[in-house]
């Protein structure tokens, strides 16, 4: 079994950074705030939406180093999940059949 995630005392210094700097913007924080949340709770995990948020933070080229270090922290605490099949073939196969006039 996977031992359990929490956020590390670096990531939990840029987190409260971010947190406090009023220029951040609303998903570097969102983040932040999830990462920060973690800190001594291995039982809890990042929430979809603030993975979501993680995510957008890590992919924006004008996020500075602590907002991508708490966004990592928290994303890296997101558990994997397994696609649903059902979903990922979903509306293939009415449109793939051409109608006949």
């Amino acid at each position: 079994m996977a031992k359990p995630k929490v956020t590390g005392k670096k990531a939990a210094r840029s987190a409260s950074k971010t947190l406090k700097k009023s220029s951040t913007g609303k998903s570097s924080k969102s983040a932040a705030g999830s990462a920060l949340s973690q800190t001594k709770a291995p039982k809890k995990v990042t929430s979809k939406k603030a993975a979501s948020a993680a995510s957008k933070t890590l992919r924006d080229g004008r996020t500075s180093k602590t907002s991508k270090s708490s966004a990592g922290s928290a994303l890296s605490q997101r558990p994997k999940t397994v696609a649903n099949k059902s979903k990922s073939t979903k509306g293939t196969g009415s449109r793939a059949v051409k109608r006949k006039k």
